[in-house]
């Protein structure tokens, strides 16, 4: 299997530029939680964001209806974000792909931290483009993106500003790198006879 290498951060930009809609899985309505952060910029930036958490459908985060599944999200959706532990992500790629067509995603983004080089692969052979293991919050930063013709000003653009900061999303790696570990180490390890 070949290593899943970023897209240049000419193609990260142009990526972000064109993408008009995110879903994102494993939000979290907890304000103090990485995703409710990076959300919540998003949707300052002028993107449409979709929230996607089984244990939370029905509900909203930060005025937007929550899906439980991606099967229940609808189009157009541009960037599928994995707010995931890594070993998980599989089977959100595997659902990404599934509803790729229907939803009109381009990309499989998975957050600091979530790096699974399979559901890269996975998703990179159904033709999706790629980023593993960077916060968009951060890339939208550090690439001078510029917000969306329809940015809120708002209370909530003043919100995410306080929200979201580079601290948070490198906790949120942190967070699933450990998590990810941690199950690693739970799962049963095969005897040599």
């Amino acid at each position: 299997m070949t290593l899943h290498r970023n897209p240049a951060d000419r193609t990260l930009k142009a990526l972000l530029k064109k993408a008009r809609a995110f879903a994102v899985v494993g939000a979290s309505d907890k304000p103090d939680r990485p995703s409710y952060g990076v959300m919540a910029f998003l949707l300052a930036h002028g993107y449409r964001v979709v929230p996607v958490n089984p244990g939370l459908a029905g509900q909203s985060i930060l005025g937007q209806r929550v899906y439980g599944h991606l099967a229940d999200v609808p189009a157009p959706i541009d960037v599928v974000d994995i707010f995931r532990a890594a070993d998980a992500a599989m089977a959100v790629v595997a659902n990404a792909v599934e509803e790729a067509q229907r939803l009109g995603v381009e990309t499989v983004w998975m957050q600091l931290g979530v790096i699974n080089e399979a559901a890269a692969a996975h998703a990179r052979a159904a033709g999706l483009k790629v980023v593993m293991d960077r916060c968009p919050k951060i890339e939208i930063a550090h690439l001078g993106v510029p917000p969306k013709a329809n940015a809120a000003t708002s209370v909530r653009a003043r919100t995410a500003k306080r929200v979201t900061t580079n601290e948070e999303c490198s906790r949120t790696g942190k967070t699933l790198a450990r998590k990810s570990k941690a199950a690693a180490k739970r799962a049963p390890r095969k005897r040599k006879p």
